[in-house]
């Protein structure tokens, strides 16, 4: 195991050049094969642990240049500025104007939030209601609730006529383009 001035630097190195690394990168880097020293090391210089993957991978503190939404993605590897999946979906229930499907998030963060959603649901700590034919994830304030179903309503009502097709009528169709696509018309 490296000393503390020299597991510093070697992380530095490690960061500088690669953004992201997983605890097999980090007990190379660090000469050890002991997961607490390992996070000992990282402790002492600020990092942060991935909401995807299961939080496999790590980057230090000051790497992530987060989005509008606090979230970073390299890769395929997402952090957000909150540190967990959970914490950033009840930040997001509370902040949310209009509150959130279950589409949208998965679209946002890029992973499946079933399971993750019903347990917050379950723990108090996410609201769920019933909009249009799915549920809509908002606040758990029933006021602040109340203003994000007015304000989903509304924003549907801006919508207007707009037709969303099953995905199979959507899938159906662009099959149809690009199988017309390969006639050549003389």
């Amino acid at each position: 195991m490296l000393d503390r001035p020299a597991a510093a630097q070697a992380l530095q190195k490690l960061f500088r050049r690669s953004l992201v690394a997983d605890i097999d990168g980090l007990f190379e880097v660090l000469h050890t094969r002991s997961r607490m020293s390992v996070f000992r090391r990282l402790r002492e210089v600020g990092y942060r642990s991935s909401y995807t993957h299961s939080g496999r991978y790590y980057t230090l503190e000051g790497i992530p240049r987060f989005d509008e939404r606090g979230l970073w993605f390299h890769q395929e590897v997402g952090f957000s500025r909150w540190g967990t999946l959970k914490a950033t979906l009840v930040e997001w229930m509370e902040a949310a104007p209009a509150g959130f499907t279950h589409d949208e998030l998965e679209r946002l963060l890029h992973l499946r939030v079933h399971n993750t959603l019903l347990g917050l649901v379950h723990e108090g700590k996410v609201g769920r209601t019933a909009f249009e034919g799915a549920y809509l994830y908002v606040s758990t304030d029933p006021a602040r609730a109340a203003d994000q179903r007015t304000r989903r309503a509304e924003v549907s009502e801006e919508r207007g006529a707009a037709i969303v097709l099953p995905p199979a009528t959507v899938i159906e169709v662009l099959v149809e383009a690009l199988q017309a696509g390969r006639v050549r018309v003389s």
